[in-house]
């Protein structure tokens, strides 16, 4: 596919769009910042403004795609990952703003144009623990695409708008239209500098619900959702098999969750956050958890 992904200088993105090449696919890079990654460029564009989009869908890549003479290529698919990252960073009606007006058009660009193929970036933070003012606990345990969403930020409620405009775009397109909540992205080399902080403490896990996707693995479900046929729109949990702590799922649960009801017995290490429908209806298979890079301190 030839994809067009916005947002790939972030660090998600960065790790992303190299899985994608690595299966096939050409991916043209929309961000205020260029990716120093080749064969990947970068057109320098502001998801908020309409125009800019319609335009950068319908551009040619590079230089190089001029010899062929025969104007720019169409994208087969977008991935929209841009976005002002979480609260804190810019005023929250600004952060709000961004999120919600650029998905918005990039949605109406992507679908307009006849593009059957979008992954949009939502988040963990849809269920509101995660930003929560004071402690939160989930209604229930594991955590699934049909647990309630109810963030009081800024950023979450923009994941959330998000998702209803993805909805409304893919029932005025029929388009395959996938809404990722993505957890608690872990770059490779973010094992060795994190992960023994998170054994040592694992308090400091309890906003992110001990969740956590490797930003390879997150590739691959991209991929997935590019290349499975007949989603129409769905909702996906982005997270790795198990949790992001040394402890098993019980000790969490009686530790940290021990009046949230459980909606159905859990496995030894099976997520807090589950990934249950990522694995059984894209066929996710994880490459990537934290016992390949550090060292379990139960062993």
């Amino acid at each position: 596919m030839r994809i067009l992904f916005t947002g790939g200088t972030g660090k998600a993105g960065r790790h992303v769009i190299p899985d994608l090449l690595s299966r096939g696919h050409e991916v043209v890079n929309i961000d205020l910042a260029p990716l120093d990654l080749p064969g990947v460029p970068t057109l320098i564009a502001d998801i908020t403004d309409s125009g800019q989009m319609f335009q950068v869908l319908t551009s040619h890549g590079t230089l190089a795609d001029l010899e062929a003479g025969t104007g720019p290529r169409p994208f087969d698919a977008v991935v929209h990952f841009a976005a002002i990252p979480r609260i804190l960073i810019r005023p929250d009606g600004e952060t709000f703003r961004v999120n919600t007006q650029g998905t918005y058009n990039v949605l109406e660009a992507a679908t307009k144009l006849g593009i059957g193929k979008i992954v949009i970036a939502s988040s963990e933070t849809t269920y509101g623990i995660c930003f929560n003012d004071g402690p939160l606990d989930p209604p229930h345990l594991p955590i699934t695409e049909d647990t309630p969403t109810d963030p009081m930020d800024s950023y979450g409620l923009s994941k959330v708008c998000n998702e209803a405009t993805a909805r409304a775009f893919q029932r005025r397109s029929g388009a395959d239209i996938c809404a990722l909540r993505i957890g608690n992205v872990i770059e490779p080399h973010e094992y060795e500098t994190l992960f023994p902080s998170f054994f040592a403490d694992p308090d400091q896990r309890l906003r992110n619900a001990f969740c956590y996707i490797d930003a390879r693995d997150l590739g691959q479900i991209v991929h997935l959702c590019l290349t499975t046929p007949g989603l129409g729109y769905q909702v996906f949990n982005a997270g790795n098999d198990g949790n992001s702590v040394a402890l098993t799922t019980p000790e969490i649960i009686a530790r940290y969750y021990p009046n949230v009801p459980l909606t159905r017995p859990m496995g030894e290490s099976e997520a807090i956050y589950s990934n249950a429908k990522i694995r059984e209806v894209l066929g996710f298979v994880e490459e990537h958890p934290w016992t390949r890079y550090v060292a379990d301190p139960r062993a």
